[in-house]
């Protein structure tokens, strides 16, 4: 048979709760406790940033070298990139900049991976070069959709190569993880 609620509670109210002589000690220790900053080591982010300022440096001083293979004519025709075909394809291409910008920084340089974060950077760096080779094509052919296309293309794969690297440095990390575990 259920019982009335009002009848639990008067049993309860009943019966006196009494706290430990020492709660109060007790309780200003997990305060203390709880309110002392913990110490994060930042070496990942200084890596990450060291990183994103030389890949900036890097690439401004690609953009301020006069190209070769251009004549002097078309260099001083305004280039054309994709985000002045329209707004729509401008926020596609400041979407993925910024999310391979983004993951560039957030990569974590592990000595035991150079071999494989060198192959992908070689990679990117070659999918870079092409995407700078179709923004000339770009501006020296007009806008066509199939130039379009390879620039979005050259941008997802680029970002695309990027997560592949950030998940295989983190299978690395982890198996290194695990192999020093089976060890101890």
């Amino acid at each position: 048979m259920p019982k009335d609620i009002r009848d639990i509670l008067k049993e309860n109210s009943r019966s006196s709760l009494e706290l430990s002589n020492n709660h109060r000690a007790k309780f200003e220790e997990r305060l203390h406790r709880s309110k002392t900053p913990k110490v994060r080591n930042y070496i990942f982010l200084k890596i990450a940033a060291s990183i994103l300022i030389i890949v900036s440096i890097g690439y401004l001083a690609i953009n301020q070298q006069p190209s070769k293979g251009i004549n002097n004519s078309s260099q001083n025709s305004s280039i054309v990139d994709l985000g002045s075909v329209s707004p729509e394809m401008k926020q596609i291409e400041n979407y993925y900049l910024t999310a391979i910008n983004y993951e560039m920084a957030s990569l974590e340089v592990n000595p035991e991976a150079k071999e494989v974060l060198d192959q992908y950077l070689e990679k990117i760096s070659e999918l870079t070069k092409a995407y700078k080779q179709l923004n000339i094509d770009l501006s020296q052919n007009g806008i066509t959709e199939k130039t379009i296309n390879a620039l979005i293309t050259n941008l997802q794969l680029r970002l695309q190569l990027l997560l592949e690297l950030k998940d295989t440095m983190n299978e690395i990390k982890t198996s290194k993880t695990s192999n020093n575990e089976i060890i101890i």
